[in-house]
């Protein structure tokens, strides 16, 4: 289904929600691989509040490495400070969702009063207040971002999940609603799937992280197999680096073990989204063991076949689901 279907079907009918709906989605189609192909499994009406929540952590994270390589890092605090601090007001005053990218005006593409992009942030906005998200689940994402200009390296595990509860866990949370969770209960399955996802790609962008300057790995692992910072940076995989990647996998794999169960507790329509997701985010472990664990120099990935192999028989079942929710009394689009 095309955009206008998919903002058809959510009930946005706002021009201007519908061009900031419009950019989270393409955002979503050209950098989310796996998160995208998912993502088209949900029921229509569900599919653009999803790629607004994607397209909210895209620019923040763009901010943060990659909108324009000649800011400095003091310039893009400046910058992510301005538009976190904008996008929360707008939250706390109660700013109309399509407005908002007047009230925010943090979203310029680089130097020296670049020309604007169309913001995510009514999009953003329009689905939190639909949802009733917890506008904490976004300040804790905002400053984890935050963290990342200033922190190189975690010392411990529970250090890096101070950190990962931001940037990740609460990703997980922020998601439950619009999946419709049979009850509170999903949230600490929900919880554990964002840091599995996540952790998973830390483990796959050991040596792009490093290139940035950060190592998500605790300090206490690398320790632990004899491994340094220098170590990594040489790109050299040999026996103590493979051990202790083959560690932070079987960590990754108890996250995903914990966080499955929770996919049954949501809405039927749509556990095929997350099924997909799931199984192709732990099988990022699977290629990095066949890689032979050498993801200091090269990205590995989950090959198109692959993705295609399982979102295929997920699109018939999603399908499937689908039919049968429009035959009995469900959820519609929240108003």
């Amino acid at each position: 289904m095309s955009a206008v279907g998919e903002l058809d079907a959510a009930g946005i009918t706002d021009p201007r929600l519908r061009a900031s709906y419009a950019r989270a989605r393409a955002l979503n189609a050209a950098h989310g691989r796996t998160y995208y192909l998912a993502t088209l499994l949900l029921p229509p009406w569900k599919r653009a509040h999803v790629h607004a929540l994607y397209g909210f952590a895209r620019h923040a994270d763009d901010i943060v490495d990659d909108l324009d390589s000649a800011l400095t890092g003091d310039e893009r605090t400046v910058l992510l400070q301005a538009w976190s601090g904008r996008f929360l007001a707008a939250l706390r005053d109660g700013v109309p969702a399509h407005a908002v990218d007047a009230q925010v005006s943090g979203e310029a593409g680089g130097r020296n009063g670049a020309a604007r992009e169309v913001s995510v942030l009514p999009a953003v906005v329009d689905t939190i207040r639909r949802f009733a998200l917890d506008p904490d689940h976004f300040a804790a994402f905002l400053s984890s971002m935050a963290m990342d200009l200033t922190v190189t390296g975690y010392a411990t595990w529970a250090d890096l999940l101070v950190y990962m509860h931001g940037s990740a866990a609460v990703i997980g949370l922020q998601m439950v609603p619009l999946l419709e969770s049979v009850d509170d209960s999903a949230l600490p399955y929900a919880r554990d799937l964002g840091l599995a996802f996540q952790h998973a790609n830390f483990i796959r962008d050991v040596g792009e992280d490093l290139r940035r300057g950060r190592v998500y790995l605790p300090q206490a692992s690398l320790a632990l197999f004899g491994v340094t910072r220098e170590h990594l940076a040489a790109g050299v995989v040999d026996g103590p680096v493979r051990r202790l990647l083959a560690f932070e996998i079987s960590r990754a794999r108890e996250l995903f073990r914990a966080a499955q169960p929770g996919i049954r507790l949501l809405h039927p329509t749509s556990r095929d989204c997350m099924r997909t997701a799931f199984v192709l985010y732990r099988e990022i472990l699977d290629e990095v063991e066949r890689a032979d664990y050498r993801v200091l120099e090269r990205r590995v990935a989950v090959g198109l076949p692959r993705r295609f192999a399982v979102a295929g028989p997920a699109l018939v079942r999603a399908a499937r689901a689908r039919r049968r929710d429009g035959a009995q009394i469900s959820s519609r689009p929240p108003r």
